[in-house]
């Protein structure tokens, strides 16, 4: 026998969700950095950008540990919040949980079918927050690629929503060079704990378009948190609204700055692709 688990995905972006909460004949679900990166593999493993594990919480209705993977552990994954958040909506016949992460309590409400707001907090706007190797104004960071008289990208935003970000505003997100950046950006001398980054066409005051390399995954189809570090960015340098829709290359989500108290709302679909079992392995 083996572990079970879940296949969801939240705009492309996709998870292998592991039930941890009950005392299991499988026995504690601790995975090794190798393990993780197996069970990531899309070519010879099940396949996912993030392994979530739904474990027990003391303050919250169930805690979120994360993997991405290359099989390092993250503080958090807005995608992943809904899905996990979503389950546990199901689960118990409510319209709104709170989910425990390493980066604190997300607040999740159910927004419609398959639909959900997460309440992601409180972005960090210090330079310290990001964090960052040393004192910067994080609305833009000294920070370029090419030439130094001629740079392609420069003096990004900087945000942190529970895990680091660093945006990059460009003329045209549909050509924006993401594979060849974002390795170079997130492994950065700036990023002590390396850094997402976010590659972002403003369209319209309610509307931007983003791609995304993630730290320790790279190139995925959405990041929630990166929807999130966008808007906070654009709007920051009065780029945006603070309400604006965020087009990924897995879809679409509203993205909210509320004014009254500086919470950063997202809300987007979730999907349920399919179940099965994790290849035989230790896990503990």
């Amino acid at each position: 026998m083996s572990r079970p688990f879940l296949k969801m995905n939240g705009l492309g972006n996709d998870f292998v969700v592991v039930e941890a909460r009950q005392a299991s004949p499988f026995g504690p679900f601790a995975p090794s950095e190798a393990e993780v990166r197996a069970i990531a593999d899309r070519a010879d493993g099940i396949g996912c950008d993030q392994l979530i594990a739904i474990e027990p919480s003391q303050s919250a209705d169930a805690f979120m540990r994360i993997w991405n993977a290359d099989g390092g552990a993250v503080e958090q994954c807005g995608n992943a919040a809904r899905c996990v958040g979503w389950l546990l909506m199901e689960a118990t016949g409510r319209d709104a949980v709170r989910l425990e992460t390493p980066a604190g309590v997300l607040e999740v409400d159910r927004a419609g079918p398959k639909m959900v707001t997460v309440d992601m907090g409180k972005p960090g706007l210090d330079w310290r927050d990001i964090p960052l190797e040393e004192a910067m104004d994080t609305r833009g960071i000294e920070l370029q690629v090419g030439p130094i008289d001629n740079p392609v990208m420069h003096t990004p935003g900087a945000v942190s929503m529970g895990n680091p970000h660093v945006v990059f505003f460009v003329p045209d997100a549909e050509v924006a060079p993401v594979r060849e950046v974002g390795s170079m950006i997130e492994h950065h001398r700036l990023f002590p704990q390396r850094t997402n980054v976010e590659f972002c066409e403003v369209k319209a005051r309610d509307k931007l378009r983003v791609r995304v390399w993630e730290r320790g995954a790279g190139v995925t189809k959405s990041c929630g948190t990166g929807a999130c570090a966008a808007l906070v960015a654009a709007n920051r340098r009065s780029l945006c609204n603070r309400i604006a829709t965020v087009e990924m290359d897995g879809g679409d989500l509203i993205i909210e700055w509320r004014k009254d108290d500086d919470h950063v709302l997202m809300t987007g679909p979730v999907a349920i692709e399919f179940t099965g079992r994790l290849p035989e392995g230790t896990y503990a």
